[in-house]
């Protein structure tokens, strides 16, 4: 079959979550048709998959310009700017009424499985730019069906491909025979069958970022409730405690980010949680009883846990792209362009410098990763970050490359330094409260007033496109 020609091809949009159809409503804004492919059986599935979890970005920050003009017409109005969404509400009050808007131009169960140009794998140049993409796709039903497309904007994220609990970045010895007491997610303790899993248990908790905070949070919750006497968590850190294990705090920009943080430090102070550092996880056998027994890479054995919740970050499924020309950044995965400014060995204290287009652009002109994916394996992402990228993009794409170029964007900081590689270290130093450093964060008790935010057992969690 002869591909039609590449103007009067729609723009694939691969992911119907928050950069996605942010994507789709700017491309609609620059008079482009997007045709946005969802692999989940709704628009939005990998938040509605962290329902459970309040986002610590307020919802005058999640909801995209263009896609809150496109569906003003509807008579939708954006719930109160300055509260908290849930990711339930994120998807229910938002991104479903926005695919509604889009109508069928958001296609559900359809998986991407390959991306490439028209009649040129990635080993041949003859009239490479002048072929559209060819996006193969498979349907829940079974079907499969070839697209051919203008230009690919990849918002499909990272929710699917989380890290493991290995220290070394592969899977610790024993963790898929493990399988049956470990989860990856930040488990739903409102759950009643969830709740009785890990209620009055003993569970390790790895990573150190914002999903680890509210998964500790949550267990002292549980904790400190009715039926979770006994609960206990352990605390895996690759590095050493310091006055930024926790957060920015009060010096955190995002002020329910810092509080995070400090319902973290709570549980550790309170006994609800002890703190393993320095440790990196090689292998995970079992005991007589067949409880996780956690080894790390130094010969430490600890002692036997009931559940483990690994929270390592997340890494971009690249597979389906193989057959395209892309740069990526060899340690982040990142496009080259933007891997710099967010490099966690390099970068410091949460601030991103604006970036588009540009920053985004591949060897392989018209494919653009965005959104929590165009980070790669970088652990910190907000939403308003995606919506600046794609309406970059989506000008860029449209030839209007003034306004793509015209990238206004200001992150609020997190009060704490990174860089020097010392990111995963256990010897990291303390912050020595000099630039933007933040000192020792101070502890604020569930159910006090509290200068950073909302009250712990209410910290929302979870960058604003992921826990």
């Amino acid at each position: 079959m002869n591909a039609p020609a590449t103007t009067e091809l729609p723009v694939v949009v691969i992911g119907a979550g928050p950069a996605g159809l942010a994507a789709a409503a700017h491309l609609l804004d620059q008079g482009i048709e997007p045709l946005v492919l969802e692999a989940g059986p709704t628009a939005g599935a990998a938040v509605r998959e962290w329902s459970h979890v309040r986002l610590f970005s307020t919802w005058g920050e999640v909801v995209d310009p263009a896609a809150e003009k496109l569906l003003a017409p509807t008579g939708w109005t954006r719930p109160d700017p300055a509260t908290y969404p849930s990711g339930g509400d994120w998807a229910d009050l938002y991104l479903q009424p926005l695919a509604d808007v889009l109508g069928d131009r958001v296609r559900t169960g359809a998986t991407v499985t390959g991306v490439s140009r028209a009649g040129r794998d990635r080993i041949v140049d003859a009239d490479r730019e002048q072929q559209p993409f060819v996006v193969h796709v498979a349907y829940a039903d079974g079907r499969e069906k070839r697209l051919f497309a203008r230009a690919v904007v990849d918002a499909s994220g990272t929710w699917g491909t989380p890290g493991p609990a290995g220290g070394s970045g592969l899977p610790a010895l024993g963790e898929k025979a493990a399988a049956d007491r470990i989860t990856y997610r930040v488990p739903d303790l409102k759950d009643p069958a969830v709740r009785a899993r890990y209620a009055g248990k003993r569970t390790a908790v790895i990573g150190s970022g914002a999903s680890a905070f509210t998964a500790l949070a949550h267990l002292a919750d549980l904790a400190e409730s009715g039926g979770g006497t006994g609960t206990k968590g352990v605390w895996i850190l690759r590095r050493g405690l310091s006055g930024s294990t926790f957060g920015g705090g009060e010096a955190d920009q995002l002020p329910a980010r810092g509080a995070l943080g400090l319902a973290a430090k709570a549980a550790v102070d309170e006994g609800h949680a002890d703190a393993v550092t320095g440790f990196r996880t090689e292998a995970i056998e079992r005991d007589a009883d067949g409880r996780p027994v956690l080894l790390g890479e130094d010969g430490r054995r600890l002692d036997p846990v009931d559940e483990v919740i690994v929270l390592t970050g997340f890494r971009p499924d690249l597979s389906f792209l193989d057959e395209l020309r892309l740069t990526l950044d060899e340690r982040l995965q990142a496009p080259v362009g933007l891997a710099p400014l967010i490099d966690p060995n390099q970068h410091s204290c949460g601030t991103v410098y604006p970036h588009g287009h540009r920053e985004l652009s591949h060897p392989e002109q018209g494919v653009y990763l965005v959104g929590m994916k165009s980070y790669g394996r970088a652990p910190t992402f907000l939403a308003m970050t995606g919506y600046e990228q794609v309406r970059s993009v989506a000008a860029a794409i449209a030839g209007d490359l003034e306004s793509a170029d015209r990238v206004e964007l200001t992150l609020p900081e997190t009060g704490v330094c990174g860089g020097a590689g010392l990111f995963d270290a256990p010897e990291a130093p303390e912050a020595d409260g000099g630039g933007c450093c933040a000192p020792a964060p101070r502890l604020v008790r569930p159910g006090a007033p509290a200068a950073v935010g909302a009250a712990a057992e209410q910290a929302p969690a979870g960058g604003c496109c992921a826990p």
